[in-house]
Parts: structure tokens; sequence; C-alpha cells
């Protein structure tokens, strides 16, 4: 045993980096892993999903402080010999979560879609909000807004303030709003047909929201032609995808006795809690077919019938959840490597179980956790241990650390930082943002994360992603047909994902929760150009 306690120690670098009994610095992060059944492969026509949102930590700790909530990562699929042979990772695996690029967080998640493009080239988390610059922009036109009826802000999507243990449901379909290409960026390319476009299922807005462009993904052709044809803008959807939490770093304090003993500390970790005494994070994740929604819809734009958009049942397929997962959430000094992070006890205090085929739930040993206002608070306090075999992080009560460690008076305050930048959009006059510009605004919208978001009304076919989604005027004002189509159709207060089969459904904040102006309700959807907090 104690040679096993030394071993940790070394791997940790804690003997180095833990000098005296001073408090240092650390953090916590892994995966918390939930184990999905397959489905067959022919369902890669997307997906969808009933994820938990609740505010994780009981302060906000800060902008080093980014982990998602429980989500996905959705690829291409590849036949046999059609994978790239060169690296080409990429993906739609954004999510409900806090980043440390937010601009105007609350402990209260957003939503960003999260679009990789080849090797993180690009990423585009919304309308007007990716990678890069304006000057060099890797990302900030690859989403097009769709919804008239939905202002997506420039920091992400916007949940009602106080959120806690109710279901977000969304997931991305695709809907054949351009035609196939064989040229791209005048060059003899192929650009799929293949708008991954983001539904939404809450309490206060149904239905399809925004859209990544063709573009977005094919565009990295240009530079490797060998993967023209294996992207997303092509390629169907890898129907069997990781179900999984990110965590990149939830504050924690780490310090030791006299003895050398090590002792840890994380910030106040929650996770939502149902009058039975347990946690669910994940419901009803389905992956679906194509012609669950293709089909109708791509006879419609070329003529004929009307389709109301819903998904058809035939055509899907839920995961059942088995027995198992796991975490690897590990406590660490800043900077330690990959194999030397040691794991918390999580089966200690956590136990997942399905209390249905179709949930993922968490149950929680009593002794061990605190129960209060629907939501349960992990286990703080920690030493370092060992299996048997190898180094482990315990769990110990508060009155069992000696005091004059200081573990037990640390405060874990949101720090003093400087006031975030208002984020903005080119005001040039002869920016894709300026020519042909609005129709109207300015309008503003005073959101509950403190920011107020500046935004205009613009023709579908004239807002700046579809004026820089490499189409030509005809082809932008082929797709403003088919969008009018839709939004004379496709409401906002019907369902299009199935609802879950139990719980209660989150709301996104009211003030996101547009109605168009007169004589701009039938193709013209709102833009974000500004996020700030006014004086």
């Amino acid at each position: 045993m104690k040679q096993s306690f030394f071993c940790g120690l070394l791997l940790l670098g804690i003997t180095s980096y833990l000098l005296s009994a001073e408090i240092k610095e650390g953090e916590m992060a892994g995966y918390l892993f939930g184990p999905a059944e397959k489905v067959p492969e022919d369902f890669n026509g997307g997906f969808s999903l009933y994820a938990a949102a609740w505010p994780l930590v009981e302060t906000y700790p800060g902008h080093k402080f980014q982990t998602g909530l429980c989500g996905t990562w959705m690829h291409p699929q590849y036949e046999e010999g059609q994978k790239p042979k060169e690296k080409c990772y990429t993906d739609i695996e954004g999510g409900l979560g806090w980043w440390r690029d937010t601009h105007f967080p609350s402990t209260t998640p957003k939503f960003i879609m999260g679009g990789v493009g080849a090797n993180f080239s690009l990423i585009a988390n919304g309308p007007g909000y990716g990678a890069g610059t304006w000057e060099k922009p890797r990302g900030q036109y690859g989403v097009a807004q769709l919804s008239p009826w939905l202002l997506f802000p420039l920091d992400g999507l916007n949940l009602k303030q106080g959120t806690s243990g109710e279901l977000f449901g969304y997931g991305y379909l695709p809907l054949p709003l351009t035609n196939q290409k064989t040229t791209t960026a005048n060059k003899k390319l192929l650009t799929g047909n293949h708008s991954w476009t983001l539904f939404l299922n809450t309490a206060n807005f149904k239905g399809p929201a925004t859209f990544f462009t063709p573009f977005f993904w094919s565009q990295a052709a240009l530079e490797h032609p060998e993967w023209a044809g294996k992207l997303l803008d092509s390629r169907p959807a890898e129907p069997n995808k990781a179900i999984q939490m990110e965590t990149q770093h939830v504050p924690a304090i780490l310090t030791q006795d006299e003895a050398g003993k090590a002792f840890a500390r994380v910030a106040p970790t929650r996770f939502p809690i149902g009058s039975d005494g347990t946690s669910t994070v994940l419901h009803r994740l389905t992956a679906y077919k194509k012609a669950a929604l293709w089909d109708d819809v791509e006879k419609w734009f070329a003529g004929g019938v009307p389709t109301d958009g819903t998904i058809k049942a035939d055509s899907s397929a839920v995961h059942t959840f088995r027995e198992g997962g796991g975490s690897n959430w590990s406590i660490y000094p800043p900077g330690t490597k990959r194999e030397q992070k040691v794991p918390l006890a999580w089966k200690s205090f956590a136990t997942s179980f399905t209390p249905d085929p179709i949930t993922f739930s968490y149950k929680w040993n009593e002794q061990l956790t605190i129960i209060s206002n629907s939501l349960v608070t992990l286990p703080e306090y920690y030493t370092l241990d060992t299996d048997g075999k190898k180094p482990l992080w315990t769990v110990i009560q508060p009155k069992d650390i000696a005091t004059n460690l200081g573990l037990t008076k640390h405060q874990f305050a949101t720090p003093e930082e400087k006031p975030q930048e208002p984020r903005t959009t080119p005001d040039e006059t002869d920016s894709c943002w300026k020519k042909p510009g609005p129709v109207a605004g300015p309008f503003k919208a005073k959101l509950g994360d403190g920011s107020t978001v500046t935004y205009y009304w613009y023709r579908f076919a004239d807002q700046p992603a579809m004026l820089n989604a490499d189409l030509t005027m005809e082809e932008r004002e082929q797709v403003q047909t088919r969008v009018e189509k839709l939004h004379r159709t496709w409401t906002k207060d019907r369902n299009y994902l199935t609802p879950p089969d139990h719980g209660t459904l989150a709301s996104i904040d009211p003030a996101l929760i547009l109605t168009p102006p007169k004589g701009f309700e039938i193709g013209y959807v709102p833009i974000a150009t500004r996020q700030e907090i006014e004086k």
C-alpha cells in the first residue's frame, strides 16, 4: 500500500509540486461515459437527443472553466476503403456547456453548434460565431440562420436562467436546401447538397433553427482535393456515436500535510436530481435514416406536395443503454501529462443505471453526497490513495482533514477579470453585412446573462453566411424560394422531434423568441450583429 501510494505521488509529480503545506492550484477534468447500444449502419441520416441542462458548478469560476454536459460527436460515415488516407478529423460536436471563449457566462449553460472543419482548420458555433477573426474568418460564415422566430446570439444560444435539470432536445438532419455542385470556388471539386440542419425541441421553440452551409465543409478540399466528396457536405453520418460528458477544467486545490500525504478539494460540482433521488442526464438518443425527412422535402422542393416536416417514426431507431459507463475524471496540477493524471474514485459515490432502456441516469451514495434544491453536490474532498495497483483520489470527509491545511476554509469564488469586450461584426459599408444589407433594424434583446444583443432582419438569401456560401445569385435565389416554403409551412409551435417520454422540456431565453416585423414574416431572418454588456 505504502509503495503504491508513493508511486502515485511520483506519477502526479506532487512531491515536487507540493513542497510545503501551502495550497496550490489544480483542476479536475476528464470524461464521463454513457454506454449506448449500436443501431444498424443504414440509420445514417443524422441524430437527435435530449440532454439535461443544469448549473454544473455552484459559482461561476472564471474563464478557465470549460466543460460540456452530456452530448456526442457526429462524424462522416465511410464505407470500406472510402475513408481519407490522410488524417482528416471533421465532425459536429457542439452541445450544452461552458467555454473559455464565452464572453458573457453565467452558471446556466449555453448551446453551441460546434462544427469542426477538417483538422480544426475551421470551427463554426453559430451564425457569426466561429474561429479566427473577421479579417481571417475560420468559420464565422459557416452557419446560416433558417428560422424567422429564433435569434441566435454571437456568444451561443442562451437557455432560460435558472434551468436546472430540464431536457434540451436537439439534433441534426440533412435538408436539400442547395443543389449538388461540381465546381467549388471556381475549381472542379464537388460540393454536396447536405445542409445539416439544427432541429430543436424546447418548451418555447420547436423545429429547424440554423444549418451548416455545405461549403463550410467542402472548402477544405480546395487545399486537399483528395477530400472532395468525403466530408459532411456529401457523406452520411456515422450512426453509432460516443456518448460522453467532456470536462476540460473545473477548479481544484491541492496541498499536503506534514507527513507528505496529499489532499485535494474540487469546486462544488452538482447534478440535477429528481424526486426519486436519481439524476437523468440523457434521454431518447435517436438515429435516423435519410428518408426520415429528406425524401419528402426533396419532392416538395421539386414541385410536389408540401410536407409538414414530420420525421418518420419508421425511419428512426432509438438507442438503448446498457449497464456500465464510468468516469476518468481526474485531479491534477497544471501541466500534468495525460498518463500521470490520477482519477478520482467515481464509483464510490456514483452508479450509472437505466431507469428505462432509453434513459441514462445516475444513482448517488447518500453518505458521500449532499442533496439540496433539486441538485446533488458531489464529494469535494479527496486524499491521494491507491486501489492496490494504481493511485486513486478517494473521498474523505472534511471533518477528517486538519484545519491548518486550509482546504475547508478556501472559497471558490468568481475571480475578478477584465470586462469582456463586445462581440462585434464588420461595420464597413462595403462589407457583406452592409451590401445588400438588412431590411429592418436595429433591434435589441436584453438577455438573462446580462448582455444585450443588437440584431437586424435580413432577407434570407442576403444574410452574410449565404453571401459567403460559394453560391451564385441564381443559386441563392433558389434557396430563398425553398426557405420561403418552409417559413409558410413549418411553424415553431409543434413537434418535429419525438417528444421525451418523461421529464420537462427546457426553455430558451424568452428574449430570443421573436415575432418578425410586419411585412417580413416569410423569407426573412434575424441576424445578431453585436453583443455587449451595456453600460
